[in-house]
């Protein structure tokens, strides 16, 4: 009797309400404190002002909304984030070209 089954949701009992990781919460709580500064520097006069008051809120929501292929997609958003910021220097030689001093042999 040393057999156990594993079941299948055990990865979701590790998640906070079974769908949210840390970071997860951290990002909408961010969202909801953005929104909540913003309303209250900004008294909201007409509708353009709601929706720009409460775009950081939005933003959060649709980051951690649980979608299917969740992490998927969170790691294309980062790996995109990534291409689009960090610098790149491709440097190319070509494959036939030598990489030491050239002699006089070389040359001819």
């Amino acid at each position: 009797m040393d057999n156990f089954l594993i079941p299948a949701n055990s990865k979701r009992s590790m998640l906070i309400f079974g769908m949210f990781r840390k970071i997860d919460l951290a990002i909408f709580i961010a969202g909801g404190i953005g929104t909540f500064l913003l309303i209250f520097i900004n008294s909201p006069q007409d509708l353009m002002d709601v929706l720009i008051d409460l775009l950081p809120l939005l933003v959060a929501t649709a980051m951690v909304a649980p979608v299917p292929n969740q992490m998927n997609v969170w790691s294309f958003t980062v790996n995109v984030y990534s291409f689009l910021i960090h610098q790149r220097n491709y440097r190319w030689r070509g494959w036939c070209q030598s990489y030491g001093e050239e002699t006089s042999e070389q040359k001819q």
